[in-house]
């Protein structure tokens, strides 16, 4: 595996700074100009999809300090607590993704404010460090917060890359993910993920009578927000591709409504009303339009509308139960689920609806496909005793099964394709809870949540 080394110096003082936690590419320093990497060399080589174990790399995070410390909303009281909050989320983020091995701040000396673009190699090779992120945190008179962030290569005594971000102080959070972002694009070659949020549903009451609120949350389960009260029952949300909508199916009194929550006015609009029971709304990839699936007359179809509502349009037409629906990145192809063969199991059709086929012939059944927005696998539900999360390649080869639990089920993609999320019902408590694992299988995890969850919708990164 290899690492690009890029030897820049520069001061503070000479970085440019972003508006709303947006990074840019930052001008050589005036003292050294940047060394050009081959053209080759992108980072860290080997697919996402490899089950090889990947290279750990030993990353230092110190807290990151403050030129002086100035009272601030965000946690902490001040720049100098929020300093190392910063750099406790930084060092999360790198660490549950389960590429790197980072230590954090509550593990390390802190740093001087200089330091920051001077660092003291020496102390961090004695700490077998192999990558150094450091940072720094100022407040500005109107309230708004700095953040500048550096990746170094220790063995070497250089600088990677470096961004800046400037945030209200709400959403300090967003800089500590933009930073994480960076440093793991840098290393790994991919996309960047952690600046994103999950739409989700959160489930209160007992068994029989459940109460389902649609939530958003940010991608390490920070920051919940309820957006529905639970007067009537929120199912299977999706992001809008430009992350300014969510489309959801709405259930009051047992009618079935496909609504669009505007996430920025927060207001919502009906698109569709089912004249049948109704499900599992996905947008297209250019976001105008919706899938959806609806029981007719003994049938259940899979049908097409604008974003903006209007007529519909029925993409399948066979005995049984068509749903799921799931757009390749592309747009050209759908792969969604249908039991016409006598059981559940994954076909592919057109985007018009032509060409259906069946694409899962293994063992048990498969439900709920998920296209990853790479292209190159389908998630899916694996129901053969246990319901477990599997993926596979887009003809139906190369099956893998990534968790093994009792009940997991409804798989949704990091924006990067490299992490499956989805829910997993407890064994006899019936306790439902959000769940991810990476595509070596190796690393999985459970998000917190302040109330059971469900139908976990991953969101593409912010812009």
């Amino acid at each position: 595996m290899k690492i690009r080394k890029i030897a820049l110096i520069l001061s503070l003082s000479a970085l440019p700074i972003v508006a709303v936690a947006q990074p840019q590419p930052l001008p050589p320093s005036k003292a050294a100009p940047a060394a050009q990497a081959p053209a080759d060399d992108g980072g860290l080589t080997g697919s996402v999809t490899d089950e090889s174990e990947w290279q750990d790399l030993g990353i230092a995070i110190p807290a990151f300090p403050t030129d002086t410390p100035v009272a601030t909303p965000a946690e902490g009281g001040n720049t100098e607590a929020l300093g190392r909050n910063l750099a406790r989320v930084v060092f999360n983020d790198l660490k549950n993704n389960g590429l790197f091995k980072p230590v954090g701040p509550d593990a390390l000396p802190g740093i001087g404010y200089p330091q920051v673009t001077a660092p003291s190699f020496d102390v961090w090779r004695a700490r077998s460090a192999e990558m150094l992120v450091q940072g720094f945190v100022k407040a500005a008179p109107d309230g708004k917060l700095t953040v500048g962030c550096y990746l170094y290569d220790v063995a070497l005594g250089s600088e990677l890359i470096r961004q800046g971000y400037v945030v209200q102080p709400a959403e300090w959070r967003r800089a500590a993910h933009k930073c994480a972002d960076m440093v793991y694009a840098r290393l790994s070659g991919e996309s960047p993920f952690f600046d994103s949020k999950i739409a989700y549903i959160a489930e209160t009451g007992p068994k029989d009578h459940r109460r389902k609120q649609l939530a958003i949350m940010d991608s390490d389960g920070a920051n919940h927000r309820f957006i529905t009260n639970g007067q009537a029952t929120a199912l299977t949300p999706r992001y809008s591709p430009d992350y300014s909508k969510i489309v959801y199916l709405s259930y009051l009194n047992g009618y079935p409504r496909i609504y669009v929550y505007d996430i920025g006015s927060g207001q919502q609009r009906l698109v569709t009303e089912g004249k049948g029971p109704t499900f599992a709304p996905r947008w297209s990839p250019d976001g105008k339009s919706i899938l959806y699936s609806m029981a007719l007359n003994g049938n259940t179809d899979i049908y097409r509308v604008s974003a903006q509502g209007g007529a519909s349009t029925r993409l399948t037409n066979t005995p049984g139960i068509n749903v799921g629906g799931s757009y390749s990145p592309d747009g050209s192809k759908i792969v969604f689920e249908s039991d016409r063969s006598g059981s559940q199991q994954v076909y592919v059709m057109d985007a018009d609806g032509s060409n259906q086929r069946r694409i899962s012939f293994f063992g048990g059944r498969a439900a709920t496909p998920e296209w990853s927005p790479r292209g190159d696998q389908i998630a899916f539900t694996h129901i053969g005793g246990n319901f477990r999360i599997a993926v596979m390649d887009p003809n139906g080869g190369s099956l893998r099964f990534l968790t093994d639990s009792w009940q997991d089920e409804a798989p949704t993609w990091s924006p990067n394709g490299r992490i499956v999320q989805f829910f997993r019902t407890e064994k006899n408590s019936g306790k439902t809870g959000i769940w991810q694992v990476d595509l070596t299988g190796r690393n999985e995890r459970k998000l917190n949540t302040p109330v059971d969850a469900s139908d976990p919708a991953w969101g593409p990164v912010l812009p």
